[in-house]
């Protein structure tokens, strides 16, 4: 047999498993990276709000503090199309669960005249946090904008959400914790 037949058939054999082996990643969606912070204590952090306290004064949120709630911590920016696609669906589930559950939305990398701005357009229900430096997000391990962790009442991250929120999902998650220890 010819040596050129078989170099050819044994180059077609090597494309072939690598485009075999390159394929099988495309069962895997990037955006759901596995967050090892599930099931763990949620860092703490203590930022400073861009809207005032009801009495006017500067109002600074402590996580640790939230414990009793089950809180919600959703990292965003101005600039991010699909936080601008999930804001009013976390308007929305934060007004059906009222007091009873905690919003946070913490500002990754912006500015507070553009956070500001952005939020008179598109509408406010919950502090919005501005995350100086990045420190809670790093704590946090937060890849990109948007992702939203869901803690529970004793503090500990129960679910991540990378990318939009669903509602019908959070509403779902939120009223079983809300009912957890009742």
């Amino acid at each position: 047999m010819k040596r050129g037949p078989m170099i050819l058939l044994g180059g077609l054999s090597v494309v072939a498993v690598l485009v075999a082996v390159l394929a099988s990643g495309f069962q895997h969606d990037p955006h759901e990276i596995a967050s090892p912070m599930i099931g763990k204590p949620a860092p703490d952090f203590t930022l400073k709000a861009i809207e005032p306290a009801a009495d006017g004064s500067e109002q600074i949120v402590k996580l640790s503090l939230q414990k009793g709630h089950p809180v919600v911590v959703n990292f965003w920016a101005t600039w991010c199309i699909p936080c601008q696609q999930e804001h009013s669906t976390l308007l929305a589930i934060s007004r059906e669960f009222g007091g009873a559950v905690h919003f946070f939305g913490l500002v990754y990398q912006d500015k507070p005249e553009a956070i500001d701005a952005w939020l008179n357009s598109r509408g406010r229900a919950y502090p919005t946090l501005i995350d100086v430096g990045s420190q809670a997000a790093i704590a946090f391990g937060v890849y990109g904008v948007p992702e939203t962790f869901v803690i529970d009442k004793k503090g500990v991250i129960r679910q991540k959400f990378t990318g939009g929120v669903d509602y019908d999902e959070v509403s779902a998650l939120l009223a079983g914790l809300l009912k957890e220890g009742t």
